[in-house]
């Protein structure tokens, strides 16, 4: 059983995070510019919110009078839940499907550490599915000799 510390091994641990009073045009700015689809909204060392493409895309047709210059804080989705570094992968899958989310923080001692994407969890899965063939087929190999 794989577990975030692992993922995040694998993954890398960077976080881009935005506070709530920024502009919507700063967060997009930012996931142009880092290649990501969401940034963690942090108020201090607090994370208060997930700002992702799918809340911008329900915000521009939910708000009336929408600008770019409206704070992420209107858009953002909260609350947030998070993980911690011993929590599985499945136990991830599980909280993303069950909440219906595609971002979970990564917490250690009530500090940002990290930022998993049900893309990472999925690529993951995948990874250890391919080794379970490979094993198997070199078993199934090894016994038909």
């Amino acid at each position: 059983m794989v577990t975030v510390k692992e993922l995040l091994q694998i993954k890398g641990s960077q976080v881009w995070t935005i506070s709530p009073e920024e502009s919507l045009r700063s967060a997009l700015e930012r996931m142009s510019e880092k290649n990501v689809g969401a940034l963690v909204v942090v108020d201090g060392d607090a994370v208060v919110g997930i700002f992702s493409e799918r809340d911008y895309a329900t915000g521009v047709v939910e708000e009336k009078n929408f600008t770019l210059e409206m704070p992420v804080s209107r858009f953002m989705s909260s609350p947030v839940y998070a993980v911690a570094q011993n929590d599985s992968v499945d136990e991830c899958i599980a909280l993303m499907t069950q909440k219906r989310f595609r971002h979970l923080p990564v917490m250690e001692g009530g500090h940002l550490i990290g930022l998993i994407s049900i893309g990472d969890l999925v690529k993951q899965d995948l990874s250890e599915m391919e080794k379970k063939i490979r094993d198997l087929e070199d078993y199934i190999w090894i016994h038909m000799i």
